[in-house]
């Protein structure tokens, strides 16, 4: 079994070329390339902010600290989706919290304990990286419906109408890369495991269990937001 390859900062420094090109053509035709150099920045302090982090969290095997970095996760990405809706966000708050909470939740524990069996049962190497991706995925399923729901309901129709359209808007992207999935991309747990020497057998079993755990996560929290959010948009008229 090979070892991953660790890349020396020299060899890391290529990777930005395409970035600056990139960055060279918005400045030439005009573009806001502020808002692009700031988010390269930002990924930047993010990532070695939380690399450093994560060490501490791995070594330390506390399951209070885990809870509250779940709990902590949970807000954030509640917060981040209502984000096309800002002016309604203490409004909505509760609601995709839960939804997040119960929708995200059950996935992460059906796979963290049942199939993957974690002992100890918090076992942050996998909690964290998996609720990341369940709660992300959850995140973009709801700014999505949200988005959708809002634009429908201001054609006056129907709310039941206009949440099925939201809900189907919702699950696009996830369905899209069920499709995609081993066609046209190869997922990045999937080539993680096999760069780091994984039989390519073994890392499509990862693969299934991540494609359903992020439709299934999707799916329900977006199926709870738009029941629970229902009595605040039909008697809320300034959404």
């Amino acid at each position: 079994m090979t070892t991953v390859q660790t890349i020396p900062l020299i060899n890391l420094a290529y990777t930005f070329i395409p970035v600056i090109i990139v960055i060279g053509i918005l400045i030439k035709w005009s573009l806001n390339a502020s808002n692009a150099i700031y988010a390269i920045a930002r990924m930047l302090a993010q990532l070695l902010i939380i690399g450093y982090f994560l060490v501490y969290i791995f070594e330390s095997q506390n399951a209070l600290i885990i809870v509250l970095i779940l709990a902590i996760m949970v807000f954030a990405s509640s917060w981040i989706a209502l984000g096309s809706l800002k002016d309604k966000r203490r409004l909505l708050i509760k609601q995709a919290f839960c939804s997040i909470l119960l929708g995200g939740g059950v996935t992460l524990l059906l796979v963290t304990q049942a199939v993957l069996i974690l002992d100890p049962w918090y076992q942050p190497q996998f909690m964290v990286p998996l609720a990341g991706m369940i709660f992300a995925s959850a995140m973009n399923s709801i700014s999505l419906a949200v988005e959708r729901l809002n634009a429908e309901l201001g054609r006056n129709i129907s709310y039941d109408e206009a949440r099925n359209i939201a809900f189907h808007a919702s699950l696009i992207p996830i369905i899209n890369s069920l499709f995609a999935v081993g066609l046209v991309t190869l997922p990045g747990m999937m080539t993680g495991q096999i760069l780091s020497g994984v039989s390519p057998l073994i890392a499509i079993r990862y693969q299934i269990v991540v494609m359903c755990m992020l439709f299934g996560a999707s799916g329900i929290t977006t199926a709870c937001f738009l029941i629970w959010v229902k009595p605040l948009f039909e008697k809320n008229d300034t959404f």
